[in-house]
């Protein structure tokens, strides 16, 4: 008998992980700290696919975390090519970006067609919160972190910006957020690793956009 997800109140998130390695300690401890309004479960796209606890469908939104390169095939594929059919939320977050790179169907999903990125370590950026009165930035200020830079298009005319930089080394647009049929989308850029995920900029609007893709902000 399927056990369900705990009845707390709080947003359930299924994190998808897998073909790029991360800190896991580091990253735990970013998800556990919004423990108090995030319930995160880390897991594969295989095991989130097979749903052996028959929950799938319940989680208030899908955070991808994970980078493969392969277009997906199979059970993988047919359940990738249903996001959206719901009000579930979703979030692409950092390298999933760049996910499945040749595939048009996650192109759409990030709103970018040609996805094959140059990407620079340890790069000190400054952040630009070009949409003050979004849900996700609102109150915050410019400020500067360190994380890997991306360079590939801008997103399209559909997409929402809220965070940008001036960096060189960097497409302008850091963070954005699409409407992806019935679903509420986010993209940022950002999360490397442990640098940035400690910048507690970072931390609120990563906090933010999870509960703005899952129609709680």
């Amino acid at each position: 008998m399927p056990h369900g997800l705990p009845q707390t109140g709080k947003i359930s998130v299924a994190v998808i992980v897998g073909g790029h390695n991360y800190d896991v300690p580091g990253f735990q401890s970013l998800l556990g700290s919004f423990s108090d309004e995030i319930e995160s479960y880390v897991q594969s796209l295989e095991n989130f696919v097979a749903d052996a606890g028959r929950i799938r469908d319940i989680y208030d939104a899908i955070l991808f975390y994970n980078m493969p390169k392969e277009i997906p095939t199979g059970k993988e594929r047919l359940w990738l090519e249903q996001l959206g059919e719901t009000t579930q939320g979703i979030m692409l977050l950092h390298h999933a970006l760049v996910a499945y790179k040749d595939w048009e169907t996650w192109s759409e999903l990030v709103g970018v067609g040609d996805r094959h990125i140059e990407y620079h370590h340890d790069q000190t950026m400054r952040i630009t919160v070009t949409d003050p009165a979004h849900p996700i930035t609102a109150g915050l200020t410019d400020w500067e972190m360190i994380d890997e830079t991306y360079r590939m298009p801008e997103p399209d005319a559909q997409s929402h910006i809220l965070l940008t930089t001036d960096h060189p080394q960097s497409m302008r647009s850091i963070a954005w957020t699409r409407s992806f049929r019935q679903a509420r989308l986010f993209c940022f850029q950002s999360g490397h690793d442990n640098q940035t995920w400690a910048d507690p900029n970072f931390r609120t609007i990563l906090r933010r956009g999870i509960l703005w893709s899952a129609g709680r902000g």
